[in-house]
């Protein structure tokens, strides 16, 4: 049930703002944000091999959420997090049809973009401005997403570059009733920005900044099954 919100090329200090929470289950093993070899900078999903967010110091970036399907997710299908490593490394993924449903949002030098499969593999290239994304469709907006795009957009209204607030934003564990509606989203459980819960929650909240001359942030704040924060990682990079 992960989230994020996406600020692309909407203010002019910044090119690009990532705020998001991976949630997952505690027990499937992750390795901390790290500098990888090939240039990506990423957590890793050890059971999978790939990664849930991450920047290439080349000017990539992408982040996945799987889009939610009554029937859960299918065994043995390719990757969707080897697919996020295909884009960081600037390869175009193949079986993306052959994958379990998932949304993405990718950029690339000057281009931004959504990809999904869902109900069939199509690309549509972002706007300049905040884009947030749950575990529906890209414009099926969950109340926990508008309250993330609320957020970020008030952050970089103030002019700050202190990243506390966005962390604190990713941390909210109520929802905010103003943007609640009735049938959206999902259960209860699952419809703050951070979940708390021993066996599936939030594993991690990222932040990510890269301004108008390329200076980069990648911020990785753990946590564990009980909600406490357990450790931080923060690595400079710069875009070309």
């Amino acid at each position: 049930m992960c989230v994020a919100a996406v600020a692309w090329k909407a203010h002019p200090n910044w090119r690009l703002v990532c705020i998001g929470n991976r949630d997952e289950f505690h027990e499937r093993p992750a390795s901390p944000l790290s500098r990888w070899d090939n240039g990506v900078i990423a957590g890793t999903d050890v059971t999978g091999g790939g990664t849930w967010l991450g920047i290439h110091e080349d000017g990539r970036f992408a982040l996945v959420t799987n889009f939610r399907q009554p029937e859960g997710p299918q065994p043995n299908r390719p990757s969707r997090g080897q697919m996020v490593v295909e884009l960081l490394e600037g390869h175009t993924p193949a079986l993306l049809a052959q994958m379990n449903s998932f949304n993405v949002i990718h950029a690339e030098g000057d281009e931004a973009g959504y990809l999904t499969n869902v109900p069939e593999v199509r690309w549509v290239t972002l706007t300049s401005g905040i884009h947030g994304l749950s575990n529906g469709g890209f414009h099926d907006r969950w109340p926990k997403t508008r309250q993330l795009e609320t957020a970020l957009a008030s952050w970089l209204d103030s002019g700050s570059d202190d990243p506390a607030p966005l962390l604190a934003a990713l941390r909210a564990e109520t929802p905010d009733a103003a943007l609640a509606r009735p049938s959206e989203g999902p259960e209860p459980r699952f419809a703050p920005v951070f979940i708390r819960d021993a066996d599936y929650g939030t594993r991690c909240s990222s932040v990510i900044t890269v301004d108008s001359e390329g200076a980069g942030m990648f911020i990785e704040r753990r946590f564990d099954q009980h909600g406490n924060a357990v450790g931080d990682t923060q690595i400079t990079f710069r875009w070309p």
